[in-house]
């Protein structure tokens, strides 16, 4: 069956970059949900649906959405760079608050994590896509440093932001996360709270290493 390790937390909390480093140093298999849910919201810009309206993404069932080695594909697209746009970001909240589209990316992750050593991260791993995992662990990081990187990825990126927008954007994307009725993000009764406002991408992973290594008893 191999080790199941549930990464949750808000936005920007360094959640898919710490699991992809994560992964790529223990030699396991990562799945980025975020990035699936990025992707539906993508197409669902790309075919100029009413994005409230749920019974426009009929569409999601008939996709193949893939994550492999950091790369989202969908219909075998590569769509990493572009589910990265700010009119994503803008979007993506309200896409994954509907139950269907949840409902049918939860299956696609449930399947995809139940063979071997994996690194799920999301907002609902810990709670709903892989309750029984071995180890859960609840990433938060202060509004403030969470908003110093999520503009530096912007800025690596090219695209020119406003600083007070991308913080203002990320308390919004907080609440509706924490307040929708559809899996909404809290952390797992059982997941160890590690906050990396202070802490570096090396040493995040040295403690969650050691958080796996505790858990396997080694």
């Amino acid at each position: 069956m191999g080790f199941k390790l549930a990464i949750d937390g808000p936005a920007a909390s360094g959640k898919s970059t710490i699991s992809a480093r994560l992964a790529k140093e223990l030699g396991w298999e990562h799945i980025d949900t975020g990035s699936m849910y990025r992707a539906v919201t993508l197409i669902a810009l790309e075919k100029k649906i009413n994005l409230e309206n749920e019974s426009e993404y009929s569409f999601v069932k008939d996709l193949d959405i893939k994550y492999h080695k950091g790369r989202i594909l969908v219909d075998g697209r590569d769509v990493s760079k572009e589910i990265r746009e700010p009119i994503v970001n803008e979007n993506v909240s309200l896409v994954s608050s509907f139950p269907s589209v949840r409902r049918e990316l939860v299956t696609l992750q449930k399947k995809a994590a139940s063979v071997g050593n994996v690194i799920v991260d999301g907002r609902d791993i810990g709670t709903v896509v892989m309750p029984e995992a071995d180890l859960k662990i609840f990433l938060i990081a202060s509004v403030d440093e969470r908003t110093r990187r999520r503009y530096l990825d912007f800025i690596n990126s090219g695209k020119v932001v406003d600083l007070n927008k991308v913080k203002e954007d990320l308390q919004i994307r907080d609440k509706k996360d924490s307040t929708r009725k559809e899996s909404p993000l809290i952390k797992a009764d059982d997941a160890i709270l590690l906050d990396t406002s202070d802490l570096s991408i090396d040493e995040t992973i040295e403690a969650i290493i050691k958080l796996i290594n505790d858990k396997r008893g080694e």
